[in-house]
């Protein structure tokens, strides 16, 4: 049994597979998504418990994609941790102004990705608990 299902998304590849394989170990199911759109279809078909967002993103950037996905309310109570290239203050400030739970930048230990997944899925289960 999964541990819970998370959605990767990254219009690079090769990360969308380091993601895939890393969580896939930890035990979690992945769902995976190339760009914003991707994400949105995805997110409020499947209900992730969890979505690992990229920024920089073609059709629509994760900002948006974030915005969105908290304006909604099938999907507004889904932590999503922004994964980006863009490590300035502003950009984390951004990120957390349009939703994001947590705000990670690339290059990245997929390690220390999957320990605070694993935080932030194992508080929210005892908030949900405690409900």
């Amino acid at each position: 049994m999964a541990k819970g299902k998370i959605l990767v998304v990254d219009d690079e590849i090769y990360i969308v597979h380091i993601l895939d394989f890393s969580l896939g170990m930890e035990g979690y199911q992945v769902l995976t998504a190339l760009d914003g759109e991707q994400a949105l279809e995805k997110a409020r078909a499947e209900h992730p418990d969890l979505i690992v967002l990229d920024i920089m993103m073609p059709k629509l950037d994760g900002y948006e994609t974030c915005k969105m996905l908290k304006a909604d309310e099938q999907t507004r109570s889904i932590p999503v941790i922004l994964l980006s290239a863009k490590g300035r203050n502003v950009d984390q400030k951004i990120g957390f102004e349009v939703g994001a739970d947590d705000y990670i930048t690339k290059p990245f230990s997929p390690r220390k990705l999957v320990e605070r997944i694993n935080a932030i899925l194992g508080q929210n289960s005892s908030q949900r608990l405690q409900a």
